[in-house]
């Protein structure tokens, strides 16, 4: 596990005195918490934050790639908007579940906690997400798609490669009828997906669109500990 770049504790404190344990906690996910949340939850929508995007633009040394050969995983950076799900997770389950989000997410503290206003089918919520700051030596940048291709073709950790990771996502997406285009030209890169390729029609035909629709919740998945996103 790489040294922590800042104690997550502090972080943790910070976030369980924001939200105040007497209300139900939401969660905004963008990315792997949409297809393996690892947390139980009483209620998911469709929903849309503006301000951030989500961007394959986060070095991943463990889950997705190593040291000497990193991956790639999402992160939520400032400007432009995103579609995404939330989580309603009861309160009484709060604390247990924010745990377990920064064993996750948080041991190393690479992200920036933040509590983003989010628009939902059943009204608007304040929701906890993992943002990252372009100022974070996780940042990559602006990565030519030269270097996508060779991430997608060699970078792989202990949860699998880079290019398996991008594509379930934006399998996902699809799934809730959310697009990414910019994740479907990332993939088309890769030479290989004819999901990035389908997706691309769909939007080209005015095909899937934001559903913002509730959905109840599934089983818990058993839960495990990573750097940040898987």
């Amino acid at each position: 596990m790489p040294a922590p770049l800042r104690d997550p504790q502090p972080l943790l404190d910070r976030t369980i005195h924001e939200w105040g344990g007497h209300q139900d906690l939401w969660l905004f996910g963008y990315g792997s918490l949409i297809w393996r949340p690892e947390f139980d939850f009483a209620e998911r929508r469709a929903a849309r934050v503006h301000g951030w995007h989500r961007a394959l633009k986060m070095w991943s040394r463990v889950n997705r790639g190593s040291p000497d050969n990193p991956g790639l995983v999402f992160a939520l950076l400032a400007g432009g908007s995103c579609q995404g799900l939330v989580f309603r997770v009861p309160a009484v389950q709060g604390l247990e579940t924010l745990g377990r989000l920064w064993l996750r997410e948080m041991p190393t503290g690479v992200y920036d906690p933040r509590w983003l206003h989010c628009i939902t089918p059943g009204g608007p919520v304040r929701a906890l997400a993992f943002t990252l700051s372009r100022r974070s030596p996780n940042f990559t940048g602006t990565l030519p798609d030269a270097r996508y291709r060779e991430i997608f073709a060699s970078a792989a950790g202990r949860y699998g490669t880079s290019l398996d990771y991008a594509r379930q996502t934006l399998e996902e997406l699809r799934r809730h009828g959310i697009r990414d285009q910019a994740l479907a030209r990332l993939l088309r890169l890769a030479g290989s997906l004819e999901e990035a390729a389908s997706a691309d029609a769909a939007a080209a035909g005015g095909g899937a669109t934001l559903h913002l629709s509730s959905q109840p919740a599934p089983a818990r998945q058993p839960p495990s500990s990573s750097n940040g996103s898987t």
